[in-house]
């Protein structure tokens, strides 16, 4: 293996799982490390990039690198195994045409995103040469699994994945857990603070079952792990991710067309103006409460306040902070990302618009 090779970390995780924010962690931690950034998030409008942005690096011109905007580069939607070879390709071939400006490369994958695909293009020439898979580091978020909440969402897809025979292309939220950690060379479990001695007990037995003991697992909270224990880990994964299994590849086997996953998944981004935070707070969890919605993202401006207030949900719960000031001459507006199973833009806006 070249020496000269660009280490990479790919980052996935179920939605919510806290990618984004163990990302920001990092960042802040990068003191010189010349780190070049790929968001692949699910959504017509990334807002995990935008709130990715926000993050306050202390030497932003010289850790971000590339042509992307602050070095950021965002790839097109949805299911990276369907996408990876028309959007990927050309990102990595601009960064390893910048090599020597890159120390480290660090890739999120979107919430619905295989990482077996993703690993496997580092075999590509031209890419192969350049750049090794340092790592494959798999965030699940703790409580949910403890919670057994994949088990209850895979009876709600499954029941829509029997009654329509185009879903074939449509992986139950089981399988995709199972094919993040099949990948995994570290599993980070987020939001530990959250979890008590039995939860954490549960967590242990859903992922020794999934994932080789080799494979080290990391309990963190609020996103916050050092540096060492993320990077550096020469896995090389490149190398063995043939030899790892996953539902998909028994979906590919069948040699037929599929449509990327996004068009399974209803996506779609609400945008309104000023908004009171008590109110929306309301609406947003009467929406998690009536119906299938897996993630909910995004932003609001509320009247008076400088500061953007930012709203994340996963299952039924609802997080709230303020994340920075709004800038001068920037647009306050409110804008939220909703991803689910048979949700309707007009009747969730409708509810939203009540907060107005």
């Amino acid at each position: 293996m070249q020496l000269n090779k660009i280490p990479t970390t790919v980052v996935t995780g179920f939605l919510g799982s806290g990618k984004t924010t163990l990302l920001s962690n990092v960042l802040k931690q990068a003191a010189g490390k010349r780190i070049a950034v790929i968001v692949n998030e699910f959504g017509e409008l990334d807002i995990d990039a935008d709130l990715l942005r926000s993050c306050p690096l202390d030497c932003e011109e010289e850790q971000t690198v590339a042509d992307g905007d602050n070095g950021i580069y965002e790839l097109a939607n949805g299911c990276i195994c369907c996408t990876v070879e028309e959007e990927f390709l050309p990102v990595m071939q601009q960064l390893v045409e910048r090599r020597d400006d890159i120390d480290h490369i660090l890739i999120e994958t979107s919430g619905l995103a295989l990482p077996k695909p993703l690993v496997q293009a580092f075999n590509w020439p031209g890419i192969k040469e350049y750049c090794t898979v340092d790592a494959v580091i798999t965030v699940i978020d703790g409580p949910a699994v403890a919670a057994g909440r994949f088990a209850h969402d895979v009876d709600q897809v499954q029941a829509q994945r029997l009654a329509d025979d185009s879903l074939d292309h449509d992986p139950t939220l089981q399988e995709l857990l199972d094919d993040q950690l099949s990948a995994a060379d570290l599993v980070v479990v987020s939001k530990n603070d959250l979890l008590d001695t039995d939860a954490r007990s549960l967590v242990e037995t859903v992922v020794s079952a999934k994932v080789p003991n080799a494979v080290k697992t990391a309990y963190i909270s609020n996103g916050e792990a050092q540096l060492d224990m993320l990077m550096g880990l020469d896995a090389a994964a490149e190398e063995r991710i043939e030899q790892v299994h996953n539902h998909h590849d028994h979906h590919h086997a069948h040699g037929e067309h599929h449509d990327h996953a996004h068009d399974h998944f209803d996506s779609f981004v609400i945008t309104l103006g000023e908004v009171d935070s008590d109110k929306l707070q309301a609406a947003l969890k009467s929406l998690l409460s009536d119906f299938n919605i897996y993630r909910a993202k995004g932003f609001a401006a509320l009247p008076g306040k400088p500061m953007r207030q930012v709203f994340q949900a996963v299952g039924k719960r609802l997080d709230v902070y303020f994340d920075r000031p709004w800038a001068m001459g920037e647009k306050r507006k409110t804008q939220l990302v909703f991803i689910g199973k048979g949700i309707d833009e007009a009747t969730v806006k409708s509810v939203l618009e009540t907060a107005l």
